[in-house]
């Protein structure tokens, strides 16, 4: 059995599955105006980020309508979980944002990892008007 990448993505409803990356993004911009992307594991429930359990990194890559090949604009490493005194010395909550610019429409696509849960991935559509 010849196995990918694609087989090991899980999805979910962020709302009630605290690994699932939320994209939050406008629905629609204008070409070359800057936008925040944000990108946040555990919104709706909190992921813990400890020794034992944690969020390992997330990516958000973009795919443009008509593109042979997505892009990736953001990778995030989340590394507190590392201290074995990371409960007194400093608690991550996995959430990240970036400013980008959009030439074109296409899909936004958020990827991350649990240590224990392995890949989660969410999409959201991106309309350049």
């Amino acid at each position: 059995m010849i196995l990918s990448v694609s087989d090991f993505i899980q999805q979910d409803d962020w709302k009630t599955e605290k690994h699932v990356p939320v994209i939050e993004a406008p629905d629609e911009v204008s070409a070359g105006d800057r936008v925040t992307v944000k990108v946040s594991i555990g919104k709706e429930i909190p992921h813990p980020n400890t020794v034992e359990h944690h969020i390992v990194w997330a990516k958000v890559i973009f795919m443009a309508e008509g593109a042979t090949f997505p892009v990736e604009v953001a990778d995030y490493q989340f590394a507190a979980h590392e201290s074995s005194d990371n409960r007194t010395t400093v608690q991550v909550f996995p959430s990240v944002a970036a400013e980008l610019e959009f030439a074109s429409s296409g899909m936004l696509v958020a990827v991350s990892y649990c240590n224990i849960h392995g890949f989660w991935e969410s999409h959201h559509r991106l309309k350049v008007v």
